[in-house]
């Protein structure tokens, strides 16, 4: 069965889909994108990701073209049509097609484009990686200033998960003024006894909607949390090492670069943090 993707308000397979090749998200990478997760068919912090979305269009300047409850009517009708149990749903909105090439932005009122697909992931909670813990390696941070704005800017994190693959490694650490800003897709983390270290919200980083609810979840579990920036080598001599992110939820991390983290195996922070991320996101997903 053809998957159904969403195009400006139409329901379209795929393969019939069409976006103008004037389009600015196509020719300038000017747009914003959101990526919503599926458990059990139902969408995990939908809420604070379209808090977000307003925020990172609101930055550049770009016309609010759906309601909340648009986009949530989009989101589970596409999660029917293509039979999600679990997966993903990606959201897209670009400034749109201006009919030519040009720097300058458009004429106001032109129309943003909305692109939105599902991705099926059976078992997506259930990742066998979430056991063994992923390895990283550590890359300059070359992408531009606005990090926290999530653009479709990904040409550069493309290029570091690629490199990280090449080194025989699952992910990259990107690495700036010595000091780590984040995952190629995720928020970074160390644990130090019973505090839990990461980078404080700044536009150096993406302002992780994981991150928050697991931020929010250890202080209730009377974790101890301290935001601040860290190196790859006290990274490498800390207790555990973890990422958050909307498809990873929290991922451990066993080793990064030629160093394993604490005991080179799964910790009990990063394990009790995923269950009760979990745990607590099927209750308040919708």
């Amino acid at each position: 069965m053809a998957r159904t993707v969403y195009v400006n308000g139409e329901y379209l397979p795929e393969d019939q889909a069409r976006v103008s090749v004037f389009d600015r998200g196509f020719l300038m990478a000017d747009g914003v994108y959101e990526v919503v997760s599926v458990l059990g068919g139902k969408l995990i912090d939908f809420a604070g990701h379209m808090v977000r979305l307003r925020r990172s269009l609101s930055e550049l300047a770009i016309a609010e073209p759906l309601t909340d409850d648009d986009y949530l009517a989009a989101h589970r009708e596409l999660i029917a049509r293509n039979d999600i149990t679990d997966g993903l749903v990606y959201l897209q909105v670009t400034r749109g097609n201006p009919g030519d090439r040009d720097f300058a932005y458009p004429p106001e009122g032109t129309t943003p484009t909305v692109v939105m697909f599902t991705q099926s992931k059976p078992g997506l909670a259930d990742a066998p990686a979430a056991r063994t813990g992923w390895t990283v390696v550590s890359v300059p941070d070359l992408r531009w200033g606005r990090r926290d704005i999530k653009t479709v800017q990904l040409l550069y994190p493309s290029m570091a998960k690629m490199e990280a693959k090449a080194r025989g490694a699952d992910d990259a650490w990107m690495v700036e003024e010595g000091r780590v800003t984040e995952g190629t897709s995720n928020n970074a983390y160390i644990v130090r006894g019973n505090t839990i270290i990461t980078r404080e919200l700044s536009h150096d980083i993406l302002h992780g909607i994981t991150r928050a609810a697991v931020l929010r979840f250890a202080a209730e579990a009377q974790m101890q949390v301290e935001e601040r920036a860290f190196t790859i080598d006290e990274a490498q001599q800390a207790d555990e090492a973890f990422v958050t992110s909307a498809s990873a939820f929290v991922m451990p991390v066993v080793r990064i670069d030629d160093a394993a983290v604490g005991s080179g195996t799964v910790g009990p922070v990063a394990t009790r943090l995923r269950e009760i991320y979990l745990e607590e996101s099927l209750k308040l997903g919708v």
